[in-house]
């Protein structure tokens, strides 16, 4: 038993849950890993899911298992992503909800719902892009790698959420400071996006901004539907893009 958890010691990084289907490609089954509780090498910290003795994990460590061992097509998007990049510092993540962003029908397992987390997380299941759409890279949060949204993606996650789940002020306060969006990474994900108004709020935004990489942006391919969309009921209308908003460009 000693090499065989020493091994395990070796493989299982510092911080990131350990589940039990990671666990039996390991060569740990649920019985061996409840003799490794009761001997004090892991702590169950929900049903399927352990981490190391005297380790503390947090979400991070939890995407990362969501991720990389159970391969659940979840990551950290909208607000959430930006503030991990180190972007809208002066909206702080403490205490607000993490949000996570997956394909219809995700469900995340029991042990990482009903655990409490240093934050709340909210899950976000949409069909926002296809499955396996760019824009997705790691980033290092609390010592765990996690994959997130990219800030172009995050974009378009974020603009998703408005006026519902996102305030449409905040989202375009961030959206001020995305002078060095990537325009070739913008292009594709706009053509990749399912949300007509995500599409019209993010080149509304930008172009009011005068963001320099929008004039390198190539729409011939971008669908932007058809007919008005309303977020503000009285707003200023954006004759371009159909788009009803209180204007804070013209105020």
């Amino acid at each position: 038993m000693g090499s065989k958890i020493n091994r395990l010691m070796q493989v299982w990084p510092a911080g990131v849950v350990g589940t039990q289907r990671w666990l039996h490609r390991q060569g740990v089954d649920a019985r061996l890993a409840g003799k490794y509780v009761r001997s004090g090498w892991l702590t169950r910290i929900g049903r399927g899911a352990y981490s190391r003795a005297g380790s503390t994990v947090d979400w991070p460590g939890a995407v990362h298992a969501l991720q990389h061992q159970l391969h659940l097509d979840v990551h950290p998007g909208a607000l959430t992503a930006f503030e991990l990049r180190g972007y809208a510092h002066s909206l702080a993540l403490n205490g607000r909800a993490v949000v996570l962003f997956g394909a219809i029908g995700t469900r995340l397992p029991a042990w990482f719902r009903n655990r409490r987390w240093s934050q709340p997380v909210s899950l976000v299941t949409s069909r926002l892009f296809h499955r396996n759409a760019e824009g997705v890279s790691p980033v290092t949060v609390d010592a765990v790698d996690v994959g997130v949204a990219s800030l172009e993606r995050a974009a378009l996650e974020m603009l998703y959420l408005v006026p519902r789940r996102q305030s449409y002020e905040e989202a375009i306060a961030v959206v001020t400071a995305l002078s060095a969006l990537r325009p070739q990474v913008v292009r594709r994900l706009l053509e990749q996006c399912a949300s007509i108004k995500a599409k019209r709020l993010f080149m509304h935004a930008a172009e009011r901004l005068r963001h320099p990489w929008v004039t390198e942006l190539d729409l011939a391919r971008v669908d932007f539907g058809s007919g008005k969309r309303t977020i503000h009921p009285g707003g200023r209308l954006d004759t371009r893009y159909h788009l009803v908003v209180e204007d804070p460009y013209h105020a």
